[in-house]
């Protein structure tokens, strides 16, 4: 196990780059702690599997520093560094038996056969393998054959981490959560570094402790689930967590506070004030659709809205409305009491976040 620190890390395929946009990953400062478990979440093309590869040694950094712990490791190849690697088609020898597929990394460093048997039946039994270890892998499914795949990270004890690039991807959709689960358990029982590659929210979200979450080459925010969800740090992070993701409304500065279409938005004097001082121009008021107020009786705090659609799902339902020009949405509680063509919303001061030049605005302490 080790903590993985990228320090001014950066990475461009271009031979002669000219700006940050021909950074697959822009300059970053980050680290895994030892022991812990992280998802790096984001879209196609983000830059995510490239910093993976990165860290596992399949790629040389452009500028920067990969430290396994207080090591540099940039010029090490893949098996120098002691990582396992979990992809999102399963590695695995078709014509060898389960039990010889999980003991192949273990006897292809010398250990002992008395504790390659011990730690194979040990795996195995953790990822509900035991019935399979003399069958053939070419004969598993798809979830099984994975399942080997990620019992082969796991049967050592001297690897720096594991890494999971998708690795559920191929998987049946009801397989998925057990598998997320039982990855779930593995970290805990085994205390391993485990960094696990997703564009799936819900599976980051299960499976990890902290996510950093990757936009444009960068780490635009690292935190719990409750942190990315609740306080945003980029606009990006509002929209790509949540379902539906975070309402956005782009208000003007005003004599009167910041206003959206004559429509004076609910921001603290202070925050009006910074705004004022700073000059910022580039402003953005965003709330998720769970903290939007929905009335069904005037309320001299909410405003008038139209409603456009209304979106059973069983538990809950979501409410699509019109405020002014823009589009938004809200969520109902099952038992709430559904308005009919015409509502009023109100946006908590609390819940409404300001964004300048796409990140979030918060007050400097006094």
């Amino acid at each position: 196990m080790a903590q993985i620190t990228l320090k001014s890390l950066a990475h461009t395929y271009s031979a002669n780059p000219k700006g940050p946009e021909d950074y697959a990953i822009r300059e970053m400062q980050h680290v895994w702690e030892q022991g812990g478990a992280y998802a790096l979440l984001g879209p196609s093309g983000c830059g995510k599997s490239t910093l993976l590869n990165i860290i596992s040694g399949l790629l040389e950094p452009s500028d920067g520093d990969i430290l396994f712990d207080d090591t540099r490791v940039n010029k090490l190849k893949p098996e120098q560094r002691n990582i396992a690697q979990v992809f999102q088609f399963p590695v695995v020898y078709d014509t060898m038996t389960v039990f010889e597929n999980l003991a192949f990394p273990l006897r292809n460093i010398g250990v002992p056969e008395h504790k390659v048997k011990s730690k194979v039946y040990e795996v195995a039994e953790v990822l509900e393998l035991t019935e399979q270890l003399n069958r053939k892998a070419k004969g598993l499914s798809a979830d099984q054959k994975q399942k080997v795949s990620m019992g082969r990270g796991l049967v050592r004890d001297d690897v720096s981490a594991i890494l999971f690039d998708e690795p559920l991807t191929v998987i049946d959709p009801q397989l998925k959560w057990k598998l997320r689960r039982k990855l779930k358990q593995i970290h805990k029982q085994f205390n391993t570094t485990m960094v696990y590659v997703t564009h799936d929210q819900l599976e980051a979200s299960t499976f990890a402790d902290k996510i950093a979450l990757m936009y444009e080459g960068q780490i635009v925010q690292f935190g719990t689930p409750r942190e990315l969800f609740e306080s945003p740090k980029h606009t990006f992070v509002g929209y790509f967590i949540g379902s539906p993701g975070m309402n956005f409304i782009t208000p003007e500065l005003t004599d009167r506070g910041l206003e959206f279409e004559g429509q004076l938005m609910p921001v603290a004097d202070k925050m009006v004030a910074h705004l004022r001082q700073s000059g910022i121009t580039n402003i953005k008021l965003g709330i998720r659709p769970e903290f939007v107020h929905v009335w069904t009786e005037a309320n001299d705090d909410a405003f008038e809205v139209t409603i456009q659609d209304i979106e059973d799902l069983g538990t809950y339902r979501i409410m699509s409305f019109r405020f002014g020009s823009i589009p938004m949405k809200a969520r109902l509680h099952e038992d709430q009491k559904v308005p009919d063509k015409k509502a009023r919303v109100s946006f908590p001061e609390q819940w409404l976040k300001v964004y300048a030049d796409e990140y979030l605005l918060e007050l400097p302490h006094e």
